[in-house]
């Protein structure tokens, strides 16, 4: 699934989606609708934070590395 949105982006929307759903503001016509959009979203989400943790890992592996070599 290939979303254009950033993070926060998808989290608004997200959190947007709750908000209707959690209100009743939601006819039962769309609400399908809305849960597969939260779906998509979440996994988005997940798959972007996921992404970004194994990233960050990746360039503190190489700053104890690199701190190492300079003992």
């Amino acid at each position: 699934m290939e979303l254009n949105l950033s993070y926060e982006e998808a989290f608004k929307e997200l959190k947007l989606i709750e908000t209707e759903i959690s209100n009743e503001m939601v006819s039962v016509d769309v609400l399908a609708e809305k849960v597969k959009r939260a779906s998509q979203l979440i996994q988005f989400c997940q798959t972007k934070l996921k992404a970004t943790e194994s990233e960050v890992n990746n360039i503190i592996k190489q700053m104890e590395k690199s701190a190492i070599r300079e003992n």
